[in-house]
């Protein structure tokens, strides 16, 4: 498997369907990522009509050492990515984790996750938040399955609620 992260040296050999995905560490104006995050905003657009969300964090806010912002790459190509930035002194906050639609149910956002908890863990932070959009039912199963509280009634409607949010506490880097 070919990974230009240092951050994947020691896993183990990945399903055939992520063989040929590497891990690229960048920047949000990286022209690589324009592609993902185009797909990211018309997705919020259709969803709910409004992305100011999107626009809200400057891009520097994803940068080390504070922050980071990962693209898994085929062939090239962005297939996924995302971000995190400081939210406390060890709290880091998920942003922009996003699949390319034309590579969904492929297990790309369980591993920008894992891969932005080490990266996080190794920056000292010693928890995870974030939050989703009600009308993101895969997202919200992604984190559930993945080891993140929902800090929210799990049995209310979820319009109801609005953002969705979760934490996970990062465990000590190994």
């Amino acid at each position: 498997m070919a990974f230009s992260s240092r951050c994947d040296a020691a896993r183990p050999a990945a399903p055939a369907a992520l063989s040929a995905v590497s891990v690229v560490h960048t920047t949000l104006d990286d022209p690589l990522a324009r592609p993902l995050l185009a797909e990211l905003t018309h997705e919020f657009a259709s969803r709910y009509g409004d992305i100011s969300d999107l626009a809200n964090h400057p891009a520097a806010e994803f940068t080390p050492p504070a922050g980071a912002f990962v693209l898994l790459l085929e062939r090239g190509a962005a297939v996924a990515g995302g971000a995190y930035r400081r939210a406390g002194p060890e709290t880091a906050e998920l942003k922009r984790i996003w699949t390319h639609s034309a590579h969904r149910r492929r297990g790309l956002a369980r591993r920008v996750l894992l891969i932005l908890e080490q990266e996080a863990a190794r920056h000292g932070y010693t928890r995870i938040a974030l939050t989703t959009g009600p009308r993101q039912p895969e997202a919200r199963g992604l984190y559930l399955a993945t080891g993140y509280r929902a800090l929210f009634d799990r049995a209310a409607d979820p319009e109801s609620i609005g953002l969705l949010p979760f934490e996970k506490d990062l465990p000590a880097p190994g």
